[in-house]
């Protein structure tokens, strides 16, 4: 409401005062709910969000396939094509506790000229705690040992006996940890490191190494001399706050993004757009808004997004104005708000449906404020 309004309405001093009270406790009390609603869906959404970023690399099978080719120094997979890998997480998914959901078990077919096909298995655990998580060799043996008896029995029901023969072999499994994290990787990567006297019995305790890939290892420059779909993915994945947007726009030039999605399937735009979405999920930026520049990568403008997304903590900004604005009084709040929104490339329109939901104005009183305040 404007102040002719109030005045209008509310005709004696006292009146006044007691609406201008009552209005500040309603602007604080919807301030401090909103700080509290947004921390509560931050809490419940963040693991979701870098999970499935995360995941999104091993799920797909070029993605799966450019990692396997491009951060495994392993020869026999040098040549691993996307149409090599199935994915088998839902056969395995039993075993996987809520905190590791977004784990993923690949089968690989491998060729072999003299045995034909060679079976090969991948565990992913995808980490992404700032806290690193000191069972993971553990809970990778867990996966191994039941992908070896799942294996075992689907010989057996093939030919009945075959596994107690001389010449059965169980398939190998690789286990990589990919680590998102901004801290070391201080965890154990091997099982002797987590059994008792190990050291002492050497070789009668079983023991394997995990295949450690920590993203904080690669720079930008690194990532971007794969020059494939994954480096871009991995390079979204690297962001943390709103101000690493500043250095990644330096270094990433909007060339080397269109080169390398000029033949990019669209589907698989779409999942780097999906990537970007939860980027920006990350940093709080509202769903419509995270959508617009998500689409830009569907619609092939990859070369274009850094360089237009300023990189910001919207709610942050939006509670820094209102504080501000209580300072200085309820119609410079809303100058100050609307300014504000503008300077950080809010749009027009998000920042109108503010104005109606944490002012409690009238779309028509909104749109005035914003014919004052905007700058067209």
């Amino acid at each position: 409401m404007d102040s002719s309004h109030i005045q209008s309405k509310y005709p004696n001093e006292r009146s006044r005062q007691q609406y201008n009270r009552a209005w500040d406790r309603a602007f604080l009390s919807h301030a401090e709910r909103e700080v509290q609603v947004t921390q509560k869906k931050n809490e419940t959404q963040n693991t979701k969000y870098r999970d499935s970023s995360a995941k999104l690399i091993f799920e797909d099978p070029i993605l799966c396939a450019q990692f396997l080719r491009g951060y495994v120094d392993i020869p026999l997979l040098k040549n691993v094509q996307p149409e090599d890998i199935e994915d088998e997480t839902e056969r395995f998914v039993h075993l996987f506790t809520e905190e590791r959901d977004s784990d993923v078990v690949k089968r690989i077919r491998l060729k072999d000229g003299e045995n034909g096909e060679i079976p090969f298995y991948l565990i992913s655990l995808i980490e992404h705690k700032s806290d690193v998580d000191y069972n993971v060799v553990m809970q990778i043996l867990r996966y191994v040992v039941f992908i070896w008896e799942d294996y075992e029995k689907e010989q057996e029901r093939k030919q009945e006996g075959v596994s107690r023969t001389k010449g059965f072999r169980y398939p190998p499994v690789l286990p990589i940890v990919y680590y998102e994290g901004t801290k070391q990787w201080t965890a154990a990567v091997k099982l002797h490191e987590r059994v008792y006297l190990s050291e002492v019995l050497g070789e009668y305790i079983p023991d394997y190494r995990c295949l450690m890939v920590q993203l904080n290892r690669y720079s930008n420059q690194m990532l971007m001399e794969k020059e494939d779909e994954l480096s871009i993915v991995m390079m979204l994945n690297r962001l943390r706050e709103a101000q690493d947007f500043a250095a990644l726009r330096e270094e990433v030039p909007p060339e080397y993004l269109k080169k390398v999605t000029a033949q990019t399937p669209e589907y698989l735009l779409g999942i780097i757009g999906q990537v970007v979405e939860i980027l920006l999920g990350r940093l709080n930026v509202p769903g419509e808004e995270a959508r617009r520049f998500a689409d830009q990568v569907k619609e092939r403008k990859v070369g274009e997004l850094f360089a237009n997304f300023k990189g910001y903590d919207v709610q942050a900004t939006r509670r820094e104005a209102r504080a501000e604005g209580r300072k200085e009084g309820k119609m410079e709040a809303l100058r100050i708000f609307i300014k504000s929104n503008q300077r950080h490339g809010i749009s027009r329109e998000a920042t109108k449906a503010d104005l109606v939901e944490l002012y409690s104005l009238s779309s028509e009183v909104a749109e005035e404020k914003l014919r004052l305040y905007w700058e067209e």
